[in-house]
């Protein structure tokens, strides 16, 4: 298990490492959700409050954004045939399926810390009212963005399609993930007690562990194919 969990983590730090250098797929991702935000707060209509839609607002940002680069994840290793080396070496398939989502995961995570604040900025939204369950709704939900994105940014990169097909296989099978996360923020955000969130807290972590084991074992036919 400690050198299941050191590919992993070897694998996660390379790509953190050459995303930091170039800073591609963090920059575009947070530029895209700033200017979703701006397009959002000129189109609302002033009679409308915007607390009362903001969780589907920022939900259908992090998704659109997430899945920008997602479409970027794998990029590197199909444009250079990476990835067969990768493959070739001793590292088990889900080790390297866990950094990957690792890694992603992190970057992720990264553009929801801006995205967040714009949105309080620009719509005048307060996060502090049920900060500890607010951050364990966004954790649990991103979690599963990333494990499904992760999986189905490797089934598409070596396609055709490429990023074209990403949002077409994933969003359907993300549905019920941006659903229970959509509504729970809702909640959040217009001061319901973290009480009332739980039922959906336990059904986002049930939806963690299945796409984590599911994931993790198709991962390796994925790639192999």
């Amino acid at each position: 298990m400690a050198r299941f969990l050191a590919h992993a983590a070897a694998v996660a730090a390379k790509d953190l490492r050459l995303e930091m250098r170039s800073r591609e797929r963090i920059v575009s991702m947070g530029v895209f959700a700033v200017l979703v935000a701006v397009v959002f707060s000129f189109a609302l209509d002033p009679t409308i409050r915007a607390r009362g839609i903001a969780g589907a607002m920022i939900w259908v940002t992090v998704l659109f954004a997430g899945t920008l680069g997602l479409g970027r994840s794998f990029a590197l290793e199909a444009e250079q045939d990476a990835l067969q080396g990768l493959l070739l070496s001793p590292v088990d398939r889900g080790a390297l399926f866990l950094g990957k989502f690792a890694a992603n995961l992190v970057i992720v995570l990264g553009v929801e810390l801006v995205v967040f604040p714009v949105y309080a900025l620009f719509f005048g939204l307060d996060f502090r009212g049920s900060p500890a369950a607010l951050a364990g709704v966004v954790g649990l939900a991103t979690v599963g963005f990333m494990l499904l994105g992760t999986l189905f940014a490797a089934m598409s990169a070596h396609t055709r399609l490429g990023d074209t097909l990403l949002p077409i296989l994933l969003l359907p099978l993300l549905l019920p993930v941006v659903i229970f996360a959509a509504s729970a923020t809702q909640r959040l955000l217009v001061g319901r007690p973290p009480s009332e969130v739980m039922s959906a807290v336990k059904v986002l972590a049930a939806f963690d562990l299945l796409y984590l084991l599911v994931c993790t074992w198709a991962f390796g036919h994925v790639v192999e194919e």
